[in-house]
């Protein structure tokens, strides 16, 4: 997977996608991400990339020649046109599901807007798809396609150490995850499910996914509307409902 990250503020990106297991990935080979500084491709001597908006109204918007410019040389220097994904509060929900969809596409393009936003010329004539994070706003696209880059590199291959690392947890099957514990067994009175620990991996996987369940109907009951539920899930539910 090759992204291209469209920016003012490559250097701070650089530093968060170089670190933990994203910064691994990429020493690796595993996944390539480029971030590129918008301001090069600007037109005037000051690299102004904003202007006022026409009708009036607070704010800077960013302008439609650089961010042409920018994402065309993109094109070029990669042979193809990467799928190309604004990052804004008016963007459909990010979720694990449209992670996946996006996961297929082999090179992937994103614009980090800043200011009031960026000219709507650009999005219509460009933009394949725009993505929020959650509905607020903050000062600038660079945290959200930080978090949808990290979010989007864990799926690419080579990245994780295993499968397992993601398609356990919450939300890629539509549930939450199941609780987790680690050593010491016991910890100021409060002990280890016996089941984690009794060597039966049936017995495990049944109580991780009666848990995912559990744990899905307590904290974001929304999702099992969303999610077809067996006969058998069901009586685990009511089983859950009926003791509380």
């Amino acid at each position: 997977m090759k992204i291209d990250l469209i920016t003012l503020f490559p250097e701070m990106c650089e530093t968060v996608l170089g670190e933990s297991i994203i910064g691994r990935a990429q020493k690796s080979g595993a996944i390539e991400i480029n971030c590129v500084q918008l301001r090069d491709f600007a037109l005037d001597k000051h690299k102004r990339v904003d202007d006022t908006t026409y009708g009036g109204g607070m704010g800077m918007l960013m302008k439609c020649e650089p961010i042409a410019l920018c994402y065309e040389d993109i094109c070029e220097k990669r042979g193809c046109k990467p799928h190309f994904v604004y990052m804004s509060p008016q963007g459909n929900p990010l979720t694990q599901n449209k992670l996946k969809e996006l996961s297929e596409y082999e090179n992937i393009c994103v614009l980090a807007g800043h200011y009031e936003g960026v000219d709507q010329r650009i999005i219509d004539e460009f933009i394949d798809e725009e993505i929020s994070i959650g509905d607020y706003v903050l000062t600038g696209g660079e945290l959200p396609a930080l978090v949808f880059i990290d979010a989007l590199s864990r799926l690419a291959p080579g990245v994780l150490s295993n499968d397992e690392c993601f398609t356990e947890e919450s939300h890629f099957n539509g549930l939450l995850e199941y609780p987790q514990y680690t050593k010491p067994m016991e910890w100021r009175g409060l002990e280890v499910p016996p089941v984690l620990y009794s060597g039966d991996h049936a017995k495990v996987d049944r109580w991780r996914y009666e848990q995912s369940l559990i744990n899905t109907a307590k904290k974001r009951p929304d999702m099992l509307e969303k999610k077809e539920l067996s006969d058998e899930d069901k009586g685990i539910l009511d089983k859950y409902l009926n003791k509380k």
